[in-house]
C-alpha cells in the first residue's frame, strides 16, 4: 500500500513511518517544520520513504501527492499541550480547519480518479472533553456536551468532515483517537511560550516529559499542576502506530472509529511518584507542590478500549515503567546536549 502522510515530522508520526516501512508498506511524508523547527529521521533515507517539505494548505501540492497513494493520513495539525488551548486559542481552530479542508479536498479529488481508497482521521481523546460516561466508549462524542476548548472543539470537527466526505462524495474514511501519547522525539515547540512552573520553565507541551525534565533538573518539590488527582492513559508511541496501522489495513475500520489507547489509568500524581522514583534511585523522598491548574484540564479522561480490542485485535500493551525507561534517557541526553 502506498500511504500519504501529513505532518510527518510530528510527534505520533515519529512512531507512524517506521511501523509502516517495517509492514512493507510505501509512505509519502509531508512536513513544513513548522512546529519543531528542521528535523532529520532515522529513515529519511529509506528506500521506500519519499519526503516532501510544503504546507499541508497548499491545495495544489496535496492534490499532487494524493493522486498517487492508495491512503492519506490526515495527521498535520497545529497541536500542543494544554499551554497551547488558551495562548492560541483561535489559531488552533481556524488553522487547522485550514489544513484539514486543503487535506480532504485533495482526498475527494484522489477519490474519483479512482485510486484513493481511504482517508484516516488522526482526531484526538480530546473530542471527549465533556463526557460524563465513563470508560468513554465510541460514539460519546455524538451524545456528550461538545468540547469546551477550541482544540477539542476542532478535532471533533475533524470527525464531521470524514462523515461528511463519505455522504456527499462516498469517500470512505477511518477515525483513530490516541490517548496520551508518550515517547522520544518531543521537542519544544518553536511557538511555545514561557510559562514558569516553580523554578524551571515549561518548555514542553505534555506532562510526561514536563515533569522528567522538572526532575532532572533538581526541582524539589516537584510543581504539579492542580492537585495530581487528574486521570490519563498514558500511550505509548509505539502502541498507538500499531494500532492506526491495524486500522489502515482492516477492512472493518472503514468508515469506522477507535479509540486507541491503553487500558491503565493512572492519576497525574502517581506519575509523577513513578518519574521521581526511576531518577532519584537514592531514595530521596518524593515531594510536591501544586500549582492553579489551566482551564481546560480535563479531570478524567478514560477510554473504552473494547471495540479495538474486538474489531481489529488491538491492546496497547507497554506499561508506563518501561515507557518511562526510554523517555527518561532521552530527555536526559537532549539536556546534556543544551536543546532542552
Amino acid at each position: 500500500m502506498k500511504i500519504l502522510i501529513t505532518g510527518a515530522a510530528g510527534f505520533i508520526n515519529g512512531y507512524l513511518v517506521p511501523e509502516l516501512l517495517e509492514a512493507g508498506h510505501e509512505v509519502i511524508g509531508l512536513d513544513d517544520f513548522s512546529k519543531y523547527g528542521r528535523l532529520t529521521k532515522s529513515y529519511d533515507h529509506h528506500p521506500r520513504y519519499r519526503f516532501f517539505e510544503g504546507d499541508a494548505k497548499d491545495v495544489g501540492l496535496m492534490t499532487e501527492l494524493a493522486a498517487d497513494v492508495d491512503q492519506v493520513v490526515a495527521a498535520a495539525a497545529m497541536i500542543g499541550g494544554i499551554s497551547y488551548f488558551h495562548e492560541f486559542a483561535y489559531d488552533l481552530l481556524a488553522e487547522n480547519e485550514r489544513i484539514l479542508a486543503s487535506t480532504f479536498d485533495a482526498a475527494i479529488a484522489a477519490h474519483k480518479t479512482g485510486r484513493l481508497k481511504r482517508i484516516i482521521v488522526v482526531s484526538s481523546s480530546m473530542v471527549y472533553e465533556s463526557a460524563t460516561v465513563f470508560p468513554t466508549p465510541e460514539g460519546a462524542e455524538k451524545t456528550s456536551p461538545p468540547p469546551i476548548s477550541t482544540y477539542g472543539f476542532q478535532k471533533l470537527a475533524s470527525e464531521y468532515f470524514a462523515a461528511g466526505a463519505r455522504e456527499q462524495f462516498q469517500l470512505p474514511y477511518t477515525i483513530v483517537r490516541p490517548f496520551n501519547c508518550v515517547g522520544i522525539g518531543e521537542r519544544r515547540a518553536t511557538r511555545d511560550t514561557d510559562i514558569m512552573s516553580g523554578n524551571v520553565k515549561l518548555a514542553l507541551s505534555h506532562v510526561v516529559p514536563d515533569l522528567v525534565l522538572k526532575v532532572l533538573k533538581g526541582q524539589d518539590p516537584l510543581h504539579v499542576l492542580g492537585d495530581g488527582s487528574q486521570v490519563r492513559h498514558y500511550t505509548y508511541g509505539g502502541d498507538l502506530a500499531h494500532g492506526i496501522r491495524l486500522a489502515m489495513e482492516s477492512p472493518a475500520a472503514e468508515n469506522n472509529d477507535f479509540n486507541l489507547s491503553t487500558a491503565r489509568s493512572t492519576t497525574v500524581l502517581e506519575l509523577a511518584e513513578c518519574i521521581w522514583s526511576k531518577i532519584h534511585t537514592d531514595g530521596r523522598p518524593f515531594n510536591y507542590t501544586s500549582d492553579t491548574p489551566f482551564k481546560h484540564d480535563v479531570q478524567l479522561r478514560v477510554p473504552d478500549v473494547r471495540k479495538a480490542k474486538e474489531v481489529l485485535g488491538y491492546e496497547a500493551t507497554t506499561s508506563l515503567e518501561t515507557m518511562l525507561d526510554e523517555v527518561i534517557p532521552w530527555i536526559r541526553d537532549e539536556v546534556a546536549a543544551g536543546r532542552l
